[in-house]
C-alpha cells in the first residue's frame, strides 16, 4: 500500500512541477518579489496537500501564531524535503540558505533562483560562511526572513549533528529574533528513501528568541535546547543525547512502515 501511494504521490509531484514550469516560471520574473513568492508558492501548497492526501499523512502544526510580524531568522532541524517546502510558506517572503547545486535542477532550480536564495558552494566553507553572514544580514534589512538549517545537511530521525552558529550570528548582527522550529517530517518522508510512510507529521514553531545584547553562542545554545526538547516530545524515533551516537536501529525504525 505504501509503495502504491508513493508512486501515486510522485506522479502528481512531477506533473505539478512540469505544470508550474510551463505556467508560472515565465510570469514570475515580471512580478515584484512578494507577488513572485505568492505565485511560485502555489506549487508548494499543492505538494503539501497532495502528500497528505496521497500518502495518508495527517499534519499537526502548532505555534504559527507565535511568528513575529517583522523579519526573523528561522532555524529548523533538517530531515527531508518536506520542511524545505513547508517552511517556504510559513512566513513568506523567506530567503533560504541552500547548496548551489540545487539551482542546477531543471524547473525546480530555476524557480529557486527567482526567490533570492543564498546559494553556497560547500566546497569552500570559509567563503560560504562570509557569504551567509553578509547576504543574510542584507536580506533581513530588505524585509525578508532568512531560513537556515543549522545542522547543515539532512539528519535522519534518531540521529544528531552539531549545530552551526551562522544563523545566530546573522540574527545577532541584525538585531532580529530567532524563531526555532522542530518537526518529525523525516519519519513520514524519509530523506534517503522514496517510499513514504502514513501517520502524523508534527511541526512546532517556538516563541521568538531575542538576540539584542546577546552573543550568538548564547542564542544558539537556547535554540538548540528548545529544538531538541521538542523533538524528544514529538518524535517516534528516540533522540540521542548531545554527543551520543544514534540509537542502534534508529534509521530502520524510521522506515518500519515502508
Amino acid at each position: 500500500m505504501n509503495l502504491a501511494r508513493s508512486l501515486l504521490f510522485y506522479a502528481g509531484y512531477f506533473l505539478a512541477m512540469l505544470v508550474s514550469g510551463v505556467l508560472f516560471l515565465p510570469l514570475a520574473p515580471l512580478l515584484p518579489l512578494r507577488d513572485r513568492y505568492r505565485l511560485l508558492n502555489l506549487y508548494n501548497h499543492f505538494i503539501l496537500a497532495w502528500f497528505r492526501l496521497a500518502c495518508g499523512v495527517r499534519y499537526e502544526i502548532e505555534g504559527r501564531d507565535r511568528l513575529p510580524s517583522g523579519p526573523c531568522v528561522i532555524l529548523a532541524n533538517h530531515q527531508c524535503e518536506w520542511e524545505t517546502i513547508y517552511l517556504q510558506i510559513l512566513k513568506p517572503p523567506v530567503c533560504t540558505v541552500l547548496k548551489r547545486e540545487l539551482l542546477r535542477i531543471p524547473i525546480f532550480g530555476w524557480g529557486l533562483r527567482l526567490l533570492h536564495p543564498i546559494a553556497l558552494d560547500r566546497s569552500k566553507p570559509a567563503r560560504a560562511m562570509k557569504q551567509v553572514l553578509s547576504q543574510g544580514k542584507q536580506r533581513l534589512e530588505e524585509g525578508l526572513s532568512v531560513l537556515i538549517f543549522p545542522e547543515g545537511t539532512r539528519v535522519a530521525p534518531g540521529q544528531r549533528k552539531r549545530y552551526n552558529k551562522s544563523g545566530a550570528v546573522i540574527a545577532c548582527r541584525a538585531g532580529m529574533p530567532v524563531v526555532p522550529v522542530a518537526h518529525n517530517a523525516g519519519e513520514r518522508w524519509p530523506g534517503r528513501h522514496w517510499v513514504k510512510n502514513p501517520g502524523t507529521l508534527r511541526l512546532v514553531v517556538g516563541e521568538p528568541i531575542a538576540t539584542e545584547g546577546r552573543t550568538p553562542e548564547e542564542v544558539l545554545v537556547e535554540t538548540e535546547a528548545w529544538i531538541e526538547a521538542r523533538l524528544a516530545e514529538i518524535s517516534e524515533v528516540p533522540r540521542p543525547q548531545s554527543g551520543e551516537p544514534a540509537p542502534k536501529g534508529a534509521e530502520s525504525a524510521a522506515r518500519v512502515q515502508e
